[in-house]
């Protein structure tokens, strides 16, 4: 047989094989009357195990276009293009082909086993049931009318919504805009998807924060984009690094999470803020600036946004109801150029025909109502609560095992472990010992850091995970 393994190809040996043969059949090199070479002479002839071949006709034959049997071997379907055979798609090459990236392993990993088993979750970074106002929420819905239409919205999202957000923004974080430059998304998530796909092409350059949420996410491989790197410190990135990436590679768009960065917690001081926007400017690089914490500042101070100060429109401005009000209720917007918006709620309209007008009302009339500030108050004074418990746990259980700075808003703390140790490791004994959270390398490109998130779990629930925690990293 004329097959030569590639050992330097991502894809497995046993899919090069099934390939081979397939093509083989197509084409004749395996003629229909004879039998194919057995699982053990075709791997010795090949130099590679039998499971191999096992796995490649395994393959083939879920496919229909080969039929194994007792006593006659291994032989091509008779009725490869009969109107009998059913042949089944071979679904792992479809998924192999696809252009959309799946979430890194660890991810699925970690999502999966947050879902399937009852563990101390530290690492899904949203609120726990208790903190969501339901009771608010509860009288929306009993109380008052339905403002919305049960057909197709605005392409931009409700009005009325998109009315109240101008309010909202401009109150809580001084950013002046007008209804037709919000569109309303289904989340921040989808707001970077729309933003990467309508505004930058395979092979741009773009600059993302190390460690950094955006990290976690494949929509910038999926995308084609070159993602390079800038490192935080505690007052967030340096302007400087920003420049140097320019003049090596022309970056096409900074993505920013200023206030209290996931998962460093980070707070962009005024001073590098006027520097980024000043090389936004000078060199006519857009920013998106992803805000979905600054509502929680624990200090109660007001922090300018980017978008606040932005005087030439540079600035892609993103935010959330999900980490401050109910991840479920999926509400987000973009705020930006009206010709831009326009050109990504054209995007939308392909994808979903627009925004649920049931959310949408919902969340107007949260916002409109005196309740929502009642609702962060709380939320911030219960947060405070939370991060002092984890601190508190760290000191008691991981002194002198953890370095970390103590964030002054946000859902997130990012500890630095000062031992040696197997990341893979560590995380399998967590989840033994029932409790999970985010490893370092899925945020950024430094070892030996972990990201825990006390919003999920109530205060005797932390305590008990960071034990758990110090219990396994001990065991290694």
């Amino acid at each position: 047989m004329d097959f030569k393994p590639d050992r330097t190809e991502k894809k497995a040996i046993y899919k090069q094989l099934a390939e081979y043969i397939e093509n083989g059949i197509a084409n004749g090199t395996f003629p229909r009357d004879k039998p194919l070479p057995s699982e053990r002479s075709l791997a010795n002839e090949l130099n590679i195990n039998r499971s191999t071949v096992v796995s490649a006709y395994d393959e083939l034959e879920a496919i229909g276009l080969i039929e194994r049997n007792r006593g006659s071997g291994t032989t091509i379907s008779k009725d490869i293009w009969g109107v009998t055979k059913k042949r089944i798609p071979s679904w792992n090459r479809y998924i192999e082909a696809g252009s959309f990236l799946p979430n890194l392993p660890v991810t699925q990993k970690i999502r999966k086993e947050a879902v399937d088993h009852k563990l101390i979750n530290l690492a899904t970074g949203e609120l726990s049931e208790d903190l969501f106002p339901k009771s608010f929420l509860r009288e929306i819905t009993a109380t008052r009318s339905f403002i919305g239409s049960l057909g197709y919205d605005h392409p931009l999202g409700s009005e009325i919504l998109r009315s109240t957000l101008t309010k909202h923004i401009k109150k809580c974080r001084g950013i002046e805009t007008n209804p037709s430059s919000i569109l309303i998304t289904s989340g921040a998530q989808q707001a970077l998807h729309l933003i990467v796909q309508c505004l930058l092409k395979p092979g741009d350059a773009i600059a993302i924060e190390d460690p950094s949420y955006n990290f976690n996410l494949p929509i910038f491989k999926s995308a084609g984009l070159q993602v390079h790197y800038l490192p935080i410190s505690k007052d967030g990135i340096n302007p400087e690094d920003l420049q140097e990436l320019y003049k090596k590679h022309r970056i096409k768009m900074i993505f920013l999470n200023p206030d209290f960065q996931n998962p460093t917690g980070s707070l962009l001081n005024e001073k590098k803020r006027e520097a980024v926007l000043d090389i936004s400017s000078n060199l006519g690089i857009p920013v998106v600036e992803d805000d979905p914490y600054s509502l929680t500042a624990f200090s109660g101070d007001k922090i300018p946004a980017l978008k606040s100060m932005d005087r030439n429109g540079n600035v892609l401005y993103i935010s959330s109801l999900s980490k401050i009000v109910a991840s479920g209720l999926r509400i987000g917007w973009i705020i930006g150029p009206t010709s831009v918006i326009e050109r990504l709620s054209d995007a939308k309209q392909q994808i979903d025909f627009g925004h649920s007008s049931f959310t949408q009302w919902i969340a107007n009339d949260f916002l409109e109502s005196e309740k929502f500030q009642t609702h962060i108050k709380c939320l911030t004074k219960e947060l405070i609560i939370r991060r002092d418990k984890i601190v508190k746990s760290l000191e008691t259980y991981l002194k002198d095992q953890v370095e970390y700075s103590i964030p002054q808003g946000g859902i997130h703390i990012w500890c630095k472990i000062l031992k040696d140790y197997n990341e893979t490791e560590l995380l399998e004994e967590s989840i033994k010992r029932g409790v999970i959270y985010v490893p370092g390398s899925t945020m950024g490109s430094k070892n030996g850091f972990v990201r825990f998130t006390f919003a999920k779990e109530d205060e005797a629930s932390i305590d008990e995970g960071i034990k758990r925690f110090s219990e396994a990293l001990n065991s290694l």
